[in-house]
């Protein structure tokens, strides 16, 4: 064998395990590369207890009860499916009823979401693409949030000053 052909065969060898490591990762990945999932998505993927994932969706109005030790429950929905969530600890300042929440634990036997994370999202306005994209699809979009989180990013909607008439002049600055 020439010098050549040896060094073509490590460089092709080389790269035969370098996509080997690459497919491996990938298919070990698979289904933890979504940021969150929906109960929605719960309930259909069949989700065994014990297996770690991230909930995403929305804090159900009424459902959030206090008890001793920081322990806290609330349901978390997308509009199709609803979750029962049990977590312990202090929750966000942002958290509260009716707003978006990423949950991060596993379930139990019981079908209850055991979360020993919960994030709250920092904005009245803000929301992740993922959670917009999934209420769309259910159905429970609001046409005036992107109308809010533009005017947000834009420094919001400039007021007209009027005259004693009531006729526009434009904002003044």
């Amino acid at each position: 064998m020439t010098r050549k052909q040896r060094r073509m065969t490590i460089i092709g060898g080389s790269l035969a395990v370098l996509a080997l490591a690459a497919a491996l990762v990938l298919n070990a990945l698979r289904d933890s590369i979504v940021f969150f999932s929906t109960p929605t998505m719960v309930a259909e993927k069949h989700v065994p207890p014990g297996k770690r994932f991230r909930l995403g969706g929305l804090v159900q109005p009424g459902s959030l009860q206090r008890g001793d030790n920081l322990a806290v429950t609330f349901e978390v929905a997308d509009g199709g499916a609803k979750l029962p969530v049990a977590y312990k600890g202090i929750l966000p300042d942002l958290f509260r009823e009716g707003q978006g929440v990423v949950a991060e634990g596993a379930l139990d036997a019981a079908g209850v979401f055991k979360a020993d994370t919960v994030l709250a999202k920092h904005d009245e306005t803000y929301m992740p693409k993922d959670v917009a994209d999934a209420l769309k699809k259910q159905g429970h979009w609001k046409d005036d949030y992107g109308a809010q989180a533009a005017d947000k990013a834009s420094g919001g909607p400039k007021p007209a000053a009027t005259t004693a008439q009531g006729s526009s002049q434009g904002a003044v600055r």
